[in-house]
């Protein structure tokens, strides 16, 4: 089963118009979640996300999602998919309508799928670093859909290399993201994740990272780093809405490891 504009439909009875506007011009975005032990994790940060995407594309959310129907619908799909104990939600918003590059409506569609899944291994991760594209910066880099493209390439590379994942640096070879997940550094006490203008997204489990060391006393700060420095942290680590993962090493040079923090956070957020 899947949700089609507020309708349950079996995903067999899903059509959608050749002039739909996410196929023909990626004229949107999408918002990736997990449900847990039946709720949606961090929920009201992904709502706050949807709201400021839209802002940015100019496009008009609907109701159902403005009013906080969605959440109930939401739960509904995944005790039907058999998704409540633990599943991924991607709930994908487009513009409506047809035209050429300009749209006949800023109204948008939505499309929401669970499927049940695992929880992530915690088992460290082995990152190699990204040299066939770089992270741009942008009114839309923020979230997630129209930079789509980039990911896969950097996945591609990735399967190529034989990497866990991807580091991902700006054009100025500055530190931003992995292709899944942001990234994280503690340095003489101090817990350091690139500026939002290096192109990262400002991910979901980023805000709650920095949001829950704020409150432990913890100093956190938005960097500039390049690979030779972020080498000389004290631990890295990886984490998205799926859970944090420790980074053992990068272009198969070992990095130092220390699972305090990342045990405190994942007990924190996680639990």
């Amino acid at each position: 089963m899947l949700i089609y504009n507020g309708d349950f439909i079996l995903e067999s009875k899903l059509h959608l118009p050749i002039a739909n506007r996410a196929f023909q011009f990626n004229d949107g975005f999408f918002e990736t979640a997990i449900v847990a032990d039946g709720k949606l994790r961090f929920w009201k940060d992904h709502v706050a996300r949807m709201q400021a995407a839209a802002q940015v594309l100019k496009l008009e959310l609907p109701q159902t999602i403005v009013s906080g129907e969605l959440e109930e619908m939401l739960l509904q799909l995944a005790k039907q998919n058999n998704a409540a104990n633990y599943g991924r939600l991607k709930l994908k918003l487009w513009r409506s309508g047809g035209g050429l590059y300009t749209p006949e409506t800023n109204q948008a569609d939505w499309l929401a799928t669970i499927v049940p899944t695992t929880p992530t291994t915690t088992t460290p991760l082995h990152i190699g670093i990204c040299e066939t594209i770089n992270t741009n910066y942008s009114s839309f880099s923020f979230f997630k859909g129209p930079n789509a493209l980039l990911y896969v390439m950097a996945g591609i590379e990735k399967k190529e290399q034989g990497f866990d994942d991807m580091l991902l640096l700006n054009r100025q070879r500055i530190v931003s993201e992995l292709t899944s997940s942001n990234i994280f550094w503690l340095k003489n006490g101090v817990l350091f994740t690139p500026a939002i203008d290096t192109g990262c997204v400002q991910g979901i489990v980023r805000q709650n990272i920095l949001r829950w060391c704020r409150d432990a006393g913890i100093k956190t700060k938005e960097a500039y780093y390049d690979v030779t420095n972020l080498l000389k942290a004290d631990t890295i680590f990886a984490g998205n809405v799926t859970g944090i993962r420790s980074i053992a090493t990068i272009n198969s040079e070992s990095v130092s490891i220390d699972e305090v923090l990342v045990q405190q956070l994942r007990r924190a957020l996680f639990s």
